[in-house]
């Protein structure tokens, strides 16, 4: 499913040059669960920008469903990324004046999809993470794990093929981590290949594969 060979990135400031992955190899098979762990700094989250589409290798290959994303458009990029990737992070990223359903339906907005049957699909993803009734509230009325399940049901109403997941239990107490990780492995054996990075050994325990960086 996704495969990458000889990836680099490099940051090109003023005066310096910063390498930050020096020639990553890794591939991911379909239905996943995979772990990257390591230490801050050490590329975790710029190979999870690389994955995800938000960013590009300076260097390398990255291949997914056998598709060369470094010969896309823009565009091309961007649709795929609707299409089959979902994302979850520490810090959740919703928007605050908006209400839980309403953050939920965005990504179904970019998709193009009805606001009728938008509204429909992000209801039932967000009683899928067990907030049916907290729909009509916004992320100020709402405990950081409620916040970090309004992520993931954002993340999983366009029913993506890949789950990213940025430190998604960092902002969290243990309990709501705990609740977070049983919604994450209940996604996978539902099929949903999942990339989470983390440097929380105990997090990572929950993955099939813990790859090192």
């Amino acid at each position: 499913m996704i495969m990458l060979k000889g990836i680099e990135k490099t940051y090109c400031g003023k005066e310096i040059k910063t390498k930050v992955l020096k020639g990553v190899d890794l591939s991911i098979s379909k239905g996943e669960f995979v772990c990257i762990f390591g230490e801050s700094g050490s590329g975790k989250s710029t190979l999870l920008n690389i994955l995800g589409l938000l960013d590009d290798a300076t260097i390398g290959t990255y291949k997914l469903d056998g598709v060369d994303i470094r010969k896309l458009s823009k565009k091309e990029s961007a649709f795929i990324r609707n299409q089959k990737i979902g994302f979850v992070f520490q810090s959740f990223f919703l928007m605050m004046k908006q209400t839980a359903l309403e953050n939920v339906c965005l990504p179904l907005t970019y998709a193009g999809i009805p606001k009728r049957k938008r509204k429909e699909i992000a209801a039932q993803a967000l009683k899928r993470v067990g907030l049916e009734d907290r729909i009509n509230y916004k992320p100020t009325q709402l405990s950081g794990g409620q916040c970090q399940r309004v992520a993931i049901a954002r993340a999983i109403s366009n029913h993506p093929k890949i789950l990213l997941a940025d430190e998604p239990t960092g902002a969290l107490d243990s309990k709501s981590g705990a609740q977070i990780m049983e919604l994450f492995q209940s996604l996978h054996e539902e099929g949903v290949t999942i990339i989470m990075i983390t440097h929380d050994s105990e997090i990572a325990s929950h993955a099939q594969r813990v790859i090192h960086i």
